[in-house]
């Protein structure tokens, strides 16, 4: 058989092949489905959700699922990156930004203005797209669905057919196959069914609040708030369990996890925007910053959110404590002075026996600590003898909430996916990836091995690093790679064509290693030759 020979031998720009008929079929399979959820969307009244929904949704994921087995199954096992560059949606070109503005016009209509789905208003009945998941809403929990119910169906919808393509283009690598399924599992079940079911068994006596069991403080900020307090005393012993559950994940689950296998056990295998940026953003992972300058972005930035909630929390729930030791357990006083105390212990214990492993970061640290410290002091002093607006709880919420967990985590950092990548939120904005990142930088057990030695300088690593570390520098070392920011996703080392990188769990003493191998410009060598 004749096969189409390229014309074009260019480096520099090489000829992107063509779609086959195959996947040609798919595209148009998956493309009637998304039409049909359009037509939902501009209010077109289906006679037969049910069926209409179902064939949707069959479409995309059928497209998708074909597509997927066409691209990859015809070829052989390996890296398979090529031509991002030379393609119009991955490389920043005329379809990435019209894809960028399709996704950040959906979230903010989603986030602000759920009327223009066809969210229904004082008890009135949905229309448009939301009325369209109705019969699946009614079939998991036994209410019509809200402007949250379509996005987190097709945010799991999302995750599992990008998800599969995801495990065929990275088939010939073990751990991508093992912790794609594992995000898929965790979104599918305790992100989505789960809290979906815990609603179905709402009743007028028993009442369970909506709870992702996957989402931990800081990033469910508001699972301290006093409605939800009440909410979960008010359900008796299952209430309690989870509000304890949520408790000791935060200071004992999380260490402990993190301490055994870095941030990657939650960012690369638990996380709902972690397991988004993994599958559906996969495309756009080599369009992360990686200048000295969008580090230190980096750094000022995320700290700065993780003061951000810290305060935010602090206040929601000093707002519902008393001062009166005969009804409250602690007092505002005790509450804040308890806060200011751990937060001191953390403080001096940290730059006393880790500040070498922190290096640089140890000023980001410090600046952050006393700016929550001698916020505490004030919002005491202005609460118990003022009315000033900027600290009141409620404000810190509310502003929290639009900038960084509405703006920040959806409309920019998923909005922006074909701009500045597909972790745009977990390196920029998210606070418990700060957390996580503090815990793996100081005593965890894991980091990335590189030999040195067998690195060819490809690049391969840095150009698909998603968090934007330049991986390569580090290799070229043969450093060992311990920053806060590494996700573990191991993608580095699936993508390296020599075998440098490893992912490892070994020990705490001896990961940090600043000259893994001696280059010409890294000694003097008239000094050497005297020692």
């Amino acid at each position: 058989m004749d096969q189409k020979l390229e014309e074009s031998m260019s480096l520099v720009k090489p000829e992107v092949s063509d779609l086959t008929w195959v996947q040609k079929i798919s595209v148009l399979i998956g493309i009637t489905g998304l039409f049909i959820l359009v037509l939902a969307l501009f209010n077109y009244q289906f006679p037969y959700k049910k069926l209409v929904l179902f064939t949707s949704l069959g479409a995309i994921t059928l497209g998708t699922v074909l597509f997927s087995n066409n691209l990859y199954l015809n070829k052989s096992k390996g890296i398979k990156n090529n031509g991002v560059w030379f393609k119009s949606i991955s490389s920043r070109g005329v379809l990435g930004w019209i894809t960028g503005i399709v996704l950040t016009l959906f979230y903010i209509i989603l986030y602000f203005f759920p009327t223009f789905l066809g969210q229904g208003i004082n008890g009135n009945a949905n229309t448009g797209l939301i009325a369209l998941f109705d019969p699946l809403s009614i079939f998991l929990n036994g209410n019509q669905a809200s402007q949250w119910f379509v996005y987190g169906a097709l945010y799991t919808l999302g995750i599992l057919i990008f998800g599969y393509k995801f495990i065929l283009k990275y088939r010939h690598n073990r751990y991508q196959q093992l912790r794609t399924g594992s995000v898929m599992f965790f979104q599918l079940s305790f992100a989505f069914l789960i809290p979906e079911l815990m609603s179905k068994l709402n009743s007028d006596t028993f009442s369970l609040p909506y709870y992702d069991l996957k989402s931990i403080w800081p990033l469910n900020y508001n699972n301290f708030e006093k409605y939800r307090i009440d909410e979960f005393i008010s359900a008796g012993n299952i209430g309690l369990t989870l509000l304890f559950f949520g408790v000791i994940s935060i200071f004992i689950i999380t260490p402990i996890l993190t301490y055994k296998y870095g941030k990657r056990w939650y960012c690369s295998w638990v996380c709902g925007c972690g397991a988004l940026a993994e599958t559906v953003g996969d495309s756009f992972r080599q369009l992360s910053d990686k200048r000295q300058v969008a580090w230190t972005i980096e750094r000022w930035v995320i700290h700065s959110v993780l003061v951000f909630v810290i305060l935010m929390t602090t206040a929601v729930i000093y707002s519902y404590l008393g001062n009166d030791t005969s009804k409250y357990w602690v007092t505002k006083e005790v509450f804040l002075a308890l806060v200011g105390g751990f937060l001191s212990i953390i403080f001096v214990l940290t730059m006393i026996f880790k500040r070498k492993e922190l290096g640089k970061d140890a000023l980001y640290g410090s600046i952050g600590y006393f700016i929550i410290v001698i916020s505490l002091i004030l919002f005491h002093f202005i609460n118990t003898r003022t009315s000033l607006f900027l600290f009141k709880p409620e404000t810190l919420r509310t502003t929290y909430g639009f900038i960084i967990g509405s703006m920040f985590s959806g409309v920019i950092g998923t909005g922006f996916y074909p701009i500045f990548g597909n972790r745009v939120w977990c390196r920029f904005g998210c606070p418990m990836a700060a957390i996580l990142g503090f815990q793996q930088r100081l005593f965890s057990k894991f980091r990335i091995t590189t030999n040195g030695g067998q690195c060819i300088s490809c690049g391969n690593c840095s150009t698909y690093c998603e968090m934007g570390i330049d991986v390569r520098s580090y290799a070229q070392k043969g450093e060992n790679i311990v920053r806060s920011s590494c996700v573990g996703c191991g993608i580095c080392s699936a993508v390296c064509p020599r075998g440098v990188l490893k992912l490892e769990n070994v020990n705490v003493k001896g990961r940090i290693n600043v000259q893994g191998v001696l280059l010409g410009d890294d000694i003097d060598l008239i000094d050497l030759s005297k020692r």
